[in-house]
């Protein structure tokens, strides 16, 4: 607390401090800066700020300049932490997974301050960190981050089934992600083995057909060509005679008395 006893009127502002960086929050008798409209100064030299933001997080220093007192100059800094409440988390879970593959869910929100940690619930039950610490989950082969809000599966088993949802938290509160479902499915592979079955039977036959038709003749033409030419009959009374050039022709008449 700092005092004046003979300055009627000492001189007070008040600086904030963030990443090393000062500046003016209440100089002259006015306040300043991002506080402008949010801030007020209380008689004597209380600082007062309303709907304080994370933002606001900041060390804050009052310099108080008494010219009459002994000690003529004096400060105080005061450490100010916004704490902020998580918002509604993004959860992100697969629906289905096929048995002994791997899945990831992953939960994150921006919003907390100081910055969130996660925690993942199956059929409403705490997923532990360590899985052998727990009988329902002893089974399971998973790595979660409690930090980055991730759950990874190595290899999924029928037990890991259930409705997945994730839990945000800090020094201001918590918040949810509503629940959602997670199956887990047995691979056929007896049916994926008669599926690759029917479809390269199914091409060979094609190829049979298609062979078969075209040693029958089924995709042969026949094909003229110029040489196959044929002479028109000649009529009775005219000689054709054929020049040099193929085709060019000229006729003359005879008459038979």
């Amino acid at each position: 607390m700092i005092e004046s006893i003979s300055t009627t009127n000492p001189r007070i502002e008040w600086k904030k401090i963030k990443n090393g960086e000062p500046s003016y929050v209440y100089f002259e008798k006015e306040i300043a800066g991002d506080l402008e409209r949010r801030a007020k100064i209380r008689e004597p030299a209380t600082l007062v700020i309303s709907n304080a933001t994370r933002s606001d997080t900041a060390d804050y220093r009052c310099e108080v300049t008494a010219i009459n007192d002994q000690k003529s100059f004096d400060e105080i800094l005061i450490s100010l932490t916004v704490r902020v409440k998580p918002v509604m988390p993004r959860c992100s879970v697969p629906k289905s997974v096929p048995v002994g593959k791997p899945a990831e869910l992953h939960c994150m929100e921006d919003e907390g301050y100081p910055k969130s940690q996660y925690q993942w619930f199956r059929n409403k039950e705490e997923i532990p960190l360590d899985p052998k610490s727990s009988p329902k989950f002893f089974n399971s082969t998973y790595a979660l981050d409690g930090e980055m809000g991730t759950l990874k599966f190595s290899g999924v088993r029928k037990e890991d089934a259930g409705e997945y949802y994730c839990r945000a938290k800090n020094e201001a509160g918590i918040s949810e992600c509503g629940p959602q479902m997670m199956e887990v499915y047995d691979i056929n592979i007896a049916g994926i083995i008669l599926g690759v079955v029917v479809v390269v039977m199914v091409l060979l036959c094609i190829t049979v057909g298609i062979f078969c038709a075209y040693k029958r003749g089924y995709f042969t033409s026949q094909k003229q060509t110029g040489n196959n030419y044929k002479a028109p009959a000649k009529g009775d009374g005219v000689d054709y005679v054929r020049t040099e050039d193929e085709g060019d022709f000229r006729h003359k008449s005879s008459f038979v008395i």
